[in-house]
């Protein structure tokens, strides 16, 4: 048998503690169980909410850099100012795509606009209507391969390539107008990093 401990005997100088009631043990216990969750578990679903945030984030970049060809949709400011191509307002049907490897890296842009937004594109390149040379198909079949661009359907076309120095891009410009009202724009611009 083990000898018990000695208890140490309550100070002199103060009063006895009354026993505590059960309704006082019971809000203490509450208390301490609140806390104790909220100590762990706001932590916890912190780390639960951020995880699958970062899990979906992945998955969008994975689907953004993992596409093999246009994706509808507006390329970033970013790319538009990279590789120069001043989408016009109005726009509409705009896809884009971009490729980039230890040579040379690609945006290739299509999208559907008005004669004055045609107009305003062409300006912002740097060129003008009267640089476009008809019946010319500037995109390579490279690079028609790639985007699945089929130039073989009714034009009118017309094409031109903007030769920039380097840093500066290069632009292939293919203008299609059996709509005179609604031009196509397809471009591949690229750079050499």
């Amino acid at each position: 048998m083990t000898p018990s401990v000695p208890r140490q005997a309550d100070p002199p100088d103060e009063p006895p503690r009354p026993t505590e009631d059960r309704r006082h043990r019971n809000r203490r216990r509450a208390l301490t169980l609140l806390i104790i969750v909220l100590l762990i578990g706001v932590p916890a679903g912190y780390l639960v909410i951020s995880a699958n945030q970062s899990r979906n984030s992945g998955k969008d970049k994975e689907a953004k850099y993992s596409a093999t060809g246009l994706s509808a949709g507006w390329p970033s400011k970013v790319q538009r100012r990279l590789y120069q191509v001043p989408i016009p307002h109005p726009a509409d049907q705009i896809a884009y795509y971009e490729t980039n490897n230890w040579k040379t890296s690609r945006l290739y842009v299509q999208f559907r606009t008005s004669n004055a937004g045609l107009d305003t594109f062409l300006a912002g390149v740097g060129v003008n209507r009267d640089d476009l040379e008809k019946g010319e198909i500037t995109i390579g079949a490279r690079d028609q391969k790639i985007t699945g661009w089929n130039f073989a359907s009714p034009g009118p076309w017309s094409g031109l390539v903007h030769k920039q120095k380097n840093p500066a891009p290069t632009q292939d410009i293919v203008v299609n107008t059996a709509d005179p009202a609604n031009p196509m724009v397809y471009v591949v611009s690229r750079t050499v990093p």
